[in-house]
């Protein structure tokens, strides 16, 4: 049954469309369990109703045509219990409903389980049969798997459009909406361009063909080079390999050979894909065609298939870069983005981002942040592969992506993002007012930077210092460490452009999510792994040349602040401390008149939130670093959409540990700033200034909202906010409050909370205010 199962679900994956998915289930679902019946009903939210839409043993006549109101008959039961329903005489039951039109008559036994996808019910699988028997626990299983299997393909096809080919004449068309995570706020609309990671065949996008004769010549080019190198491979190990061993790779050149794979391949591209797709279409076929083989060694042979198959792939991807085009307004989509990818694309042509992995708070969702740009993580079901050139919307306030939007959709969020841009706009008059509230309470606004374009983004938008350098994006843009004297003329640019306000540099942090692709850091739980302080300490070198490189930079401008992260133990502190005077009086010894700077620590792990008063002794400020706190306090993995509904900034215990952070280290007389995400955030500022974090470090894109809160809300109200809210013992109700008290202040124009739905079924945040008060 397990061969079976596979089969099946290799064949319902490779559909070329929903139709063809659905005609593959039931014919292969009521040969697997040798049942007369086998049928699938699909359910429209819009009628509340079903339509059988594929069977096999049912009267033909009837698919499309039969319909059940969503709590009529069997399979109204079974999406309104949401359970398999399992009946050895089903005309017994009460709710059983006589359709004439199918022929079931003739049929006693039925079982039948819900289709549903991230809680919403798609649809009912139903298996029938003559004899009258109750179907057992064996059977239920598989035909409950095959529906986790249906439902994905169903997602899949509202992505593309395929699942209106199937649907009934009366239907409207579905919109194809995708949830994932809010990764950096506002709207984009524009065109989905597809980022293939390096030689990953199932991630290689469908993408039509535009000049035949050079992807032919592309591929003779990578065939080419495959052959050449098996043949070099074969000569190396041909004294070191048995015969039969040896005789492997002429089986892998006639394999590649114009008359068998590369044919293939060339035949796909003649009928109007492109070379990469072409690749994919084919190795996946023959992959397919070894795995459903008995022969044991047969079927290992699909692997080497695959390993041909990424072989030619990664020499076609090496030319690919080159010929990318990005239009005017590209939604860059891959499986996982990096900070490459967002790199590549030139500035004013990105519009938004969408990520299959990933969530809100991993790193490059950070720098989505701080570009300014759109973005939703973590998109798990979305078949990015696939989009390559739909119209797409990305909201980035709700975490929703639209695949091929209906006229109606569309003209509605290209008001939503006229509102909000022109909002943005409005915010600009208060950009060089100080962050002060009615009641004269004064708190200094900071950004975190990393990219140069966070630089000039940051002083156009009044910062007054960076509480949060991230010195690892120079690390990784390079394919090695960078010198001395290139982080030093780094470093430089950095504190001459915030000069003399205060540049807060924390040292190489990397491991967890963020990885060199020249120091690769394997480990099975990177995120209590070696990193940040740890990497660093165990390898003084690049400590020490990162320190003297910042000494160095901060030469006549004394604006520099260290700032250490990942701190669990004081022993750290005292080790790094020793390292960072080392590295001054090597400086010194230079000639260079360099005053020590300031040292400072990262409260992000819930041991340095318990060390606070003794770690504020041996410093000189603290900073909370809240994208890990968080994480580590509720034990949850911030880059793992599945659980990202649990990371929550406003859960009681993350409140009370921030206030335990700020009260003990004014007791010991030290400042201490946030420099997480948290700090961005409109709402929780609100919190964190009442909380009496003494400066506040966000994205630059986030600044002026921030300031436009804080400037219209006494701290004294905020104090009362702040106490009601710690009485609450549930995030949700906790957000849910504090938004509600903003919005009786007059700030909900900038929180985007109200609510409304959009004719089609999907919810939307209202417009915002069309401007900024000043």
């Amino acid at each position: 049954m397990l061969n079976t199962l596979r089969n099946i679900v290799q064949e319902v994956s490779s559909a070329s469309d929903l139709q063809v998915a659905l005609q593959i289930i039931v014919q292969r679902v009521r040969g697997a369990m040798n049942t007369e019946v086998c049928s699938v009903y699909l359910y429209d939210s819009e009628s509340t109703s079903y339509t059988l839409m594929a069977s096999e043993g049912l009267n033909p006549s009837a698919v499309g045509q039969v319909t059940l109101f969503h709590s009529e008959g069997l399979v109204g039961q079974v999406g309104l219990r949401e359970e398999p329903i399992n009946l050895e005489d089903a005309a017994s039951h009460p709710k059983f409903h006589y359709i004439r039109e199918t022929g079931e008559e003739r049929f006693t036994s039925f079982l039948g389980v819900p289709i549903i996808h991230h809680r919403n019910t798609l649809g009912v699988l139903v298996v029938q049969q003559v004899e009258q028997r109750r179907f057992d626990e064996h059977e239920e299983a598989f035909l409950v798997t095959m529906s986790a299997q249906l439902a994905g393909v169903i997602a899949h096809a509202q992505a593309t459009g395929s699942i209106n080919n199937v649907s009934t004449p009366t239907r409207k068309k579905r919109i194809a909406r995708f949830q994932g995570s809010a990764g950096a706020t506002g709207v984009a609309i524009g065109e989905a361009v597809v980022i293939t990671p390096p030689a990953d065949l199932g991630a290689v996008p469908e993408r039509t063909c535009k000049d035949i004769d050079l992807e032919l010549a592309l591929l003779d080019d990578a065939l080419a080079a495959v052959r050449k190198e098996m043949k070099d491979t074969a000569e190396r190990l041909s004294d070191r390999l048995p015969a039969e061993e040896h005789a492997l790779f002429d089986v892998y050149l006639r394999m590649l050979d114009d008359r068998a794979l590369g044919q293939e391949i060339r035949e796909r591209i003649r009928g109007g894909s492109w070379a990469q797709g072409a690749l994919r279409q084919v190795i996946e076929e023959h992959i397919r065609n070894f795995e459903m083989m008995d022969d044991h060694y047969l079927r290992e042979r699909a692997a080497d298939v695959r390993d041909l198959g990424r072989r030619v792939l990664s020499h076609l991807q090496q030319g690919e870069h080159a010929r990318v085009e990005y239009p005017a307004n590209t939604i860059l989509i891959s499986e996982e983005l990096s900070p490459v990818m967002l790199g590549e694309v030139p500035q004013e042509s990105l519009a938004g981002l969408v990520s299959k992995q990933g969530s809100s708070n991993s790193h490059v969702a950070i720098l989505a942040r701080a570009l300014g740009v759109p973005t939703v993580m973590g998109v798990v079901d979305l078949p990015f592969h696939k989009l390559s050139g739909k119209k797409l919307i990305v909201d980035g306030n709700l975490g929703l992506i639209y695949s091929s939007p209906a006229q109606e959709l569309l003209d509605y969020y290209t008001e939503v993002l006229e509102e909000e841009n022109q909002f943005s706009k409005g915010l600009e008059a208060i950009r060089d007012l100080p962050c002060e509230t009615p009641d004269n309470y004064r708190i200094p606004l900071w950004v975190n930077t990393g990219l140069m374009t966070d630089t000039i983004r940051s002083l156009d938008r009044g910062a007054e210092g960076v509480g949060l350098y991230r010195t690892e994006v120079p690390f990784m843009v390079r394919d090695r460490f960078p010198s001395e004297s290139e982080q030093e003329k780094i470093y430089r640019h950095q504190l001459e452009a915030f000069a003399p306000r205060p540049v807060t540099m924390r040292t190489l942090d990397i491991g967890g999510d963020k990885s060199l692709s020249y120091f690769p850091i394997k480990e099975d739980n990177p995120f209590l792994g070696w990193r940040g302080i740890r990497v660093t300490l165990d390898h003084p070198e690049i400590f020490l040349v990162q320190v003297r490189a910042m000494l160095k930079a901060s030469v006549g401008l004394d604006n520099l602040r260290i700032m250490l992260p990942m701190v669990s133990s004081i022993f750290e502190v005292e080790e790094a401390q020793h390292l960072i005077h080392r590295a001054h009086a090597e400086v010194l010894a230079e000639g260079l008149p360099v005053s020590m700077p300031p040292v400072g620590v990262m409260v992000e792990v819930p041991a340095a939130v318990y060390m606070v008063k003794d770690l504020a002794q041996r410093v000189d400020f603290l900073s909370i670093g809240s994208n890990d706190l968080i994480q580590y306090l509720l034990a949850v993995d911030r880059n793992n959409p599945r659980v990202s509904d649990l990371y929550h900034s406003f859960h009681p215990a993350v409140l009370h540990a921030l206030q335990k952070v700020a009260d003990d280290a004014h007791q010991e007389g030290k400042t201490v700033s946030i420099c997480g995400e948290m700090a961005g955030d409109p709402a929780a500022a609100v919190l964190l200034m009442a909380m009496g974090f003494d400066m506040l470090s966000m994205s630059a894109v986030n600044l002026l909202k921030v300031k436009w809160v804080l400037r219209r809300i006494g701290m004294d109200r905020a104090k009362m906010i702040l106490s009601d809210l710690m009485k609450h013992d549930n995030a949700q109700v906790i957000r849910s409050s504090l938004e509600l008290a903003l919005c009786k202040e007059g700030m909900g124009k900038v929180l985007g909370i109200k609510s409304r739905r959009f004719s089609g079924g999907c919810p939307r945040i209202a417009p915002v205010a069309r401007m900024a008060e000043n």
